[in-house]
């Protein structure tokens, strides 16, 4: 079977290379969501007060963060990525499952962020004292990316 054992079987890379894809995908999809949920917010916001259009671009800002943690995990996941017979099946798996789940955190995530954004900057438009709140609620939307990049972490660390 040129090089590859019962342990690292041939195809054992593909599961590795789907983790680091859907680590990217699902967390970018997650961002742009959430950038563009907020971003409508924001520009309807800026129709009545101009001047809070600075503070209103935070959640445009968390919910960039989230595609930064799908592409750590995507680059750890791919340093480890060989085509040379010793890349085992079990390594696949783990590789798909923290690629998994760092993806699927931060796509809900991104949502979180994006509906608590719209909703908290038309509010500031009204209230400014909800600035405080909004952060507050998406600190914790923020914070199931971060589960899950500690999980994928430990996962892709794992031999």
């Amino acid at each position: 079977m040129d090089g590859f054992s019962e342990g690292s079987p041939v195809y054992a890379p593909f599961f590795g290379v789907m983790g680091a894809t859907a680590a990217m995908v699902f967390s970018a999809l997650g961002a742009a969501y959430g950038t563009a949920k907020a971003g409508t917010g924001i520009a309807a916001m800026a129709v009545m007060r101009p001047e809070l259009i600075i503070k209103s671009v935070i959640p445009v800002v968390m919910a960039g963060i989230i595609a930064i943690y799908g592409l750590v995990v995507a680059v750890l996941i791919a340093k480890d990525l060989a085509d040379d017979g010793k890349y085992r099946l079990f390594k696949g798996f783990v590789h798909l499952g923290a690629g998994l789940s760092v993806g699927l955190s931060g796509l809900a995530a991104g949502f979180a962020i994006g509906i608590v954004g719209d909703a908290g900057v038309r509010g500031m438009a009204q209230q400014p004292r909800l600035f405080v709140g909004m952060i507050l609620i998406m600190i914790f939307a923020e914070v199931l990316g971060l589960y899950g990049l500690i999980v994928s972490l430990i996962l892709s660390t794992k031999q």
